[in-house]
């Protein structure tokens, strides 16, 4: 019986070191999106399913390339190529996210103001981006589960 119980942990721990690449960003993902959903939910006092989207507290986008560069970071070293191409994609997710994209949200705003005022039935998402706050909780969420998958998978 134990020796089955050490198979199966050398068994799981090979798994997370075989797919640590894959699975990182997705746990990232999926970490960032139940908290978000979570914060979401206790903000608005009730289920936020309709809250689920782009924008919020952690962002997802910022989650899943800082978790990638992490997991780089930890197991290549920072000198590696592939740290820098993930930093270097890291840094225009990041970008996109705060500013691209908040700056769309706002174009929405004022669209939906100009459909208002003409009785356009017009309605345009206008949660769009993430706020610096957005932006480093989701980074930090990213680093923590790399650091969790490099630990587990050490």
């Amino acid at each position: 019986m134990v020796g089955n119980l050490r198979l199966g942990a050398m068994a799981s721990n090979s798994l997370m070191i075989s797919y640590a690449y894959l699975l990182t960003p997705f746990l990232a993902w999926l970490a960032a999106g139940i908290l978000k959903f979570i914060i979401n939910s206790i903000k608005s006092k009730q289920w936020a399913f309709g809250l689920i989207g782009y924008g919020g507290l952690p962002s997802n986008h910022s989650a899943i390339v800082s978790s990638m560069a992490s997991l780089i970071a930890f197991k290549e070293g920072l000198n590696h190529p592939a740290f820098g191409v993930a930093l270097t994609l890291a840094f225009i997710v990041i970008l996109d996210a705060s500013s691209l994209r908040r700056q769309i949200g706002k174009h929405a705003q004022a669209l939906n103001s100009l459909a208002a005022a003409s009785n356009t039935q017009l309605t345009l998402r206008e949660r769009m981006g993430h706020t610096p706050i957005e932006i480093l909780s989701g980074i930090a969420v990213g680093y923590l589960i790399a650091a969790s998958v490099y630990l587990l998978s050490a």
